[in-house]
């Protein structure tokens, strides 16, 4: 669409049936805004002029921006001007359009057509098939490869637009390679187009031309990449990602809390509310790019991490990141253990989680944990252990402080078994939970 018209030579042209397709958009964008090239011809006053703009601007505005997510700041402005002797023909004379966009946080106006090619793009397609209906029933739309010049959140604008303006009243079909515009929820209305070759035993190739599949899947991994990406980053959304998204450190983590909870809850106790989608995200320094990676603003995050020396400023920078909603959601073990250090593992007391890894590793009872690196210390358990194995080769391999978590899962009893010892432990969970289901929305 031209981000300017002359009024009189577009009126001639459209008396004439002469009008360009890009003027047509310029119409069309008109009437989307509720008035036409007519309107603006001879009008009685300037104040009856103002009044037209103005209102048309609100109009197309707001019809406009409802499906361009990425930037509300922007505002269309609509002007007319005399035409100036050395500007170049049609615009030299008579009144000329100009369409403007506003952005309110810089207070500055650029004409239409020199926004990005994905905005003026997104733009005219809208103003076009906001009339197709209109001026032409219902139509088969195709599409080749809309949305190109768009970046991932405008396809998805585009996705929602189609869905909801286009497809009630019109059968659509695009192209495309993007896996953004690939409809996730709706994988049964998407088919490969592919260049079939098949190479016989015998190395003599069969062409059979372009084919387009009845079934979403298809055997070339070419064809595959943007279904496969489409897939891929919508199950990462669903599996990791809730409106109550609890982070930790790693898929350990996940498990002693989804045993302890679930412990606590068949006991009457409080344990972690379902609405809790835990997910794991490998370090405190990763928080901040994991929440702006998936979503950020729109996720209610807390923040379960474990402590180390050395941390401290990277807690504290991760308190006042912009991502979390405060301070007070970024939680260290350190604050429900009397430990200076501490890991989630020393939770459940020193004493109770080597006789836990004991009971994994089948150790002996002449060397056991307990006796070999005491009960009473007050440094990280998990790093003991870990340096523990590195000096005693015939305890077996290299310690992995994930396998006592999965053992515990695969043998809940122990829990049981060990309830009175494991007292203290119950309520440093619980105090935990009731913590973590304080942030809840």
């Amino acid at each position: 669409m031209p981000g300017k018209v002359s009024v009189a030579d577009l009126i001639q042209k459209k008396n004439e049936k002469k009008v360009s397709e890009d003027e047509n958009i310029f119409l069309d964008f008109l009437s989307y805004a509720g008035t036409t090239i007519d309107e603006f011809q001879n009008p009685q006053q300037s104040e009856d002029l103002r009044a037209k703009l103005e209102a048309a601007s609100i109009k197309i505005s707001r019809q406009i921006f409802e499906y361009w997510s990425q930037n509300k700041n922007l505002k269309v402005q609509l002007s007319i001007d005399q035409g100036r002797p050395a500007d170049q023909a049609p615009f030299k004379t008579g009144d000329v359009i100009h369409a403007r966009i506003y952005n309110s946080l810089h207070e500055m106006t650029v004409p239409f057509d020199e926004r990005s090619a994905g905005f003026t793009w997104f733009f005219s397609f809208l103003a076009k098939f906001s009339q197709v209906k209109q001026h032409h029933g219902n139509l088969i739309i195709l599409l080749d490869e809309p949305g190109l010049n768009l970046h991932a959140k405008a396809q998805s604008d585009l996705l929602r637009y189609i869905r909801e303006k286009l497809e009630p009243y019109h059968q659509v079909i695009y192209t495309t390679h993007s896996p953004f515009m690939v409809p996730p929820h709706d994988l049964a209305s998407v088919r490969t187009v592919e260049d079939v070759v098949i190479r016989k035993p015998d190395d003599k190739i069969d062409i059979c031309g372009t084919k387009i599949g009845d079934q979403v899947l298809s055997t070339d991994k070419d064809t595959l990449f943007p279904l496969q990406n489409a897939l891929g980053y919508e199950i990462t959304q669903s599996l990791f990602v809730g409106l109550n998204t609890l982070l930790v450190e790693g898929p350990s983590d996940i498990l002693y809390l989804q045993i302890m909870s679930a412990t606590l809850n068949s006991m009457k106790r409080i344990g972690l509310s379902p609405k809790w989608t835990i997910c794991p995200v490998g370090g405190v320094d990763k928080v901040a790019s994991f929440v702006a990676l998936f979503g950020g603003n729109k996720l209610n995050i807390a923040v379960l991490t474990d402590y180390a020396s050395g941390q401290k400023r990277k807690v504290e920078e991760l308190k006042k990141s912009v991502h979390i909603r405060d301070g007070s959601r970024v939680l260290l073990v350190t604050d429900f253990v009397e430990l200076p250090e501490a890991d989630v593992e020393d939770m459940f007391g020193r004493k109770m989680y080597l006789r836990l890894v004991d009971a994994t590793c089948s150790i002996p009872k002449d060397k056991s944990l307990e006796k070999a690196l005491g009960a009473d210390e007050t440094t990280r358990v998990v790093k003991d252990v870990t340096d523990h194995f590195n000096v005693k080769p015939d305890l077996g391999d290299e310690f992995n402080h994930f396998t006592p978590a999965q053992w515990l899962l695969l043998n809940p009893r122990w829990i049981m078994d060990n309830k009175d010892e494991l007292s203290e432990a119950f309520d440093c969970f619980e105090v935990l939970f009731k913590k973590v289901n304080g942030f809840l929305v």
